[in-house]
């Protein structure tokens, strides 16, 4: 396992942050998604997307670094579901580096997120997963996440539909 820590991202690196995003989403949706859907948006929007992110903190976003390197990220805040109660919180993006999977990033990553979210006061969090990505959904069971079926949804990315569902837990 290597050594990384865990904290948040600045304005500097949104552009390793927008870049991991790209590279991690393309091998998280590999199959469902085009290739040609990630050349769509150029990287000055994605980088200023993140930039934004980590400015006002709309979702509160921390990174993993290896040395300099961001190996991965997540992004973390309130729900954004309209009928949630004030207490639940969701990832709204957690992402490593595809050749960094297993070496506990992502768990590094989650235990930041988790502790931020209790900090925060949320006592549940929810987290949208694609049905057709076992590796995450397995992630996300083993981190004590379960999934509601009820809330199966489709949603567009680019040209396709992707199924997802949503995973909640307790925090507590």
């Amino acid at each position: 396992m290597s050594d990384f820590e865990v904290r948040f991202a600045t304005k500097k690196e949104a552009a390793d942050v927008a870049q991991l995003h790209l590279l991690a989403s393309r091998a998280a949706y590999a199959g469902q998604v085009p290739e040609a859907h990630w050349d769509a948006t150029p990287m000055a929007k994605r980088v200023s997307y993140w930039k934004e992110a980590i400015e006002y903190g709309e979702p509160q976003v921390l990174v993993a670094l290896e040395g300099d390197s961001v190996v991965g990220f997540v992004g973390y805040d309130r729900s954004r579901d309209p009928k949630s109660k004030n207490t639940m919180g969701e990832i709204w993006a957690i992402y490593v580096d595809p050749d960094r999977l297993g070496e506990g990033v992502g768990l590094a990553l989650w235990d930041a997120a988790r502790e931020g979210l209790l900090e925060e006061d949320c006592t549940d969090v929810s987290i949208w997963v694609p049905l057709l990505n076992e590796r995450t959904l397995r992630f996300h069971e083993l981190a004590g996440f379960k999934r509601e079926m009820n809330t199966a949804r489709t949603v567009p990315i680019g040209t396709v539909k992707v199924e997802e569902v949503r995973m909640k837990r307790s925090l507590t």
